[in-house]
């Protein structure tokens, strides 16, 4: 093992043993280099007559570029553009992002977490989690509603364990007793179990109430401090979108942060929902964990972990997507702009729960319970989910998703509210046709 990780690992041992055991045989072989970017960093710092490292080219004292692309960007210098950003993101933009989950979260204003690292997206943040934390034969926790891109990453790439619980408890909110159950069978003697939580959930479109919050982390915590070693995921890519006034309106984060030696934390959010910029790729991993040792070193010790993970592969995420949402959130006009938009989210969600009341749709399908996101889902009486939806594109023009079984999503989100109720009576059709 290099001598880089072998520090890395013994400075995490030092403070946070469980840490160390939590760590996939490739997590704990990470480290960050000191080649080229660490020497480079340095040398920004300190040569102030040349600098002659970083494998980019400088013309007039800024990077070299085309007037053809950066006539396109005015307004930006071409320093915040075109030179590489740094393996764990541009640094402004993290500290921008953590007053942002400070502020939306008030539970973790006391709470010593990791400073968010930049990705690219959620779906490099949840390969990051794998790098780190999974590997072969490992367990993880899921609700049998989830996203399929969970197993393509976690089982295919990770060869890990999926199990599944009840998604939906009898009364229609989140099984909290199913996750419960989970974590007793698959945490005995105190082994790792990687716990993967999405509200607000795709595909269901389900947020957890302030009750169920609570519950949730008296699970986790409990679970811990018995012995179990939690690595708890949290996947928050819709946060925000909420539908519901009783809803937990912050992260979970906040409330399980610092709590336990054994109970670390995974915070997965960004910019790709949240300010409607699927396309930037800019997302976040952020570390919380407890225990008496120095949590800053830990934190320290996992950021280069990670470094090291986004360096051997994509080496770092865009530059010029980190400016923009930079900007977006130093803009005075961020705030009232994205909440026009949840609004406007938020009405669709609405139509779709006013149209669904409809009797005459209770011979077609059952409706999951949603109050939050994109999406919602249909338990389809009497036909299967993928016979539908290629019945609805084939007569009717209409898309679906199905998701397994007879369940099929509706991604309201891209659906002008005065087509909802004609999108549901042609999936109604659909549903008729079939039976008949």
């Amino acid at each position: 093992m290099n001598p880089l990780a072998q520090h890395l690992n013994e400075q995490i041992r030092a403070n946070n043993p469980h840490v160390v055991e939590m760590l996939s045989p490739f997590g704990r072989r990470l480290f960050f280099p000191k080649g080229i970017l660490s020497q480079s960093a340095e040398a920004k710092e300190k040569a102030f007559r040349f600098n002659a490292t970083i494998g980019i080219a400088l013309e007039k004292g800024e990077a070299m570029h085309l007037a053809c692309i950066q006539d396109m960007l005015k307004g930006l210098r071409p320093d915040d553009v075109f030179p590489y950003a740094p393996a764990a993101g541009k640094p402004a933009l993290r500290d921008k992002w953590r007053e942002k989950q400070l502020a939306e979260s008030p539970s973790l204003q006391d709470k010593q977490i990791g400073r968010p690292i930049a990705t690219n997206a959620l779906t490099h943040g949840l390969t990051l989690v794998g790098d780190l934390f999974v590997e072969e034969g490992d367990t993880v926790l899921l609700p049998d509603k989830f996203w399929g891109n969970y197993r393509l990453i976690l089982e295919v790439r990770k060869q890990a364990r999926i199990v599944t619980y009840p998604f939906y408890s009898a009364s229609g909110g989140f099984d909290v007793q199913g996750l419960e159950k989970g974590i007793e069978e698959q945490a005995t003697g105190g082994k790792k179990l990687i716990v993967l939580l999405n509200f607000p959930n795709n595909p269901t479109g389900y947020s957890i109430t302030c009750e169920e919050a609570e519950a949730i982390c008296r699970v986790l915590i409990e679970a811990a401090r018995k012995g179990a070693r939690l690595v708890v995921v949290l996947d928050e890519a819709y946060y925000g979108l909420f539908y519901a006034d009783n809803l937990f309106r912050e992260s979970l984060l906040g409330m399980l942060a610092n709590q336990d030696e054994r109970l670390l934390v995974v915070k997965l959010d960004g910019a790709t929902k949240e300010e409607f910029v699927w396309g930037f790729r800019v997302g976040f991993l952020t570390f919380g964990l407890g225990g008496q040792g120095d949590l800053g070193a830990v934190y320290e010790a996992l950021e280069k972990k990670t470094m090291g993970a986004i360096r051997g592969s994509i080496s770092n995420s865009p530059h010029l997507s980190q400016t923009l949402v930079l900007k977006a959130l130093e803009s005075s006009e961020f705030r009232s702009q994205q909440a026009e938009k949840f609004a406007l989210l938020e009405a669709r969600a609405r139509k779709v729960m006013q149209v669904l009341e409809n009797p005459k749709y209770a011979e077609a399908w059952t409706v999951y319970p949603f109050n939050a996101g994109y999406f919602m889902c249909l338990a389809i009486k009497g036909v299967e989910g993928e016979t539908l939806r290629k019945h609805l594109l084939d007569a009717y023009g209409v898309g679906l998703i199905a998701t397994g079984g007879n369940d099929v999503r509706v991604a309201f989100s891209c659906i002008e509210e005065e087509d909802v109720e004609e999108l549901f009576e042609l999936i109604y059709r659909g549903v008729m046709d079939l039976k008949s």
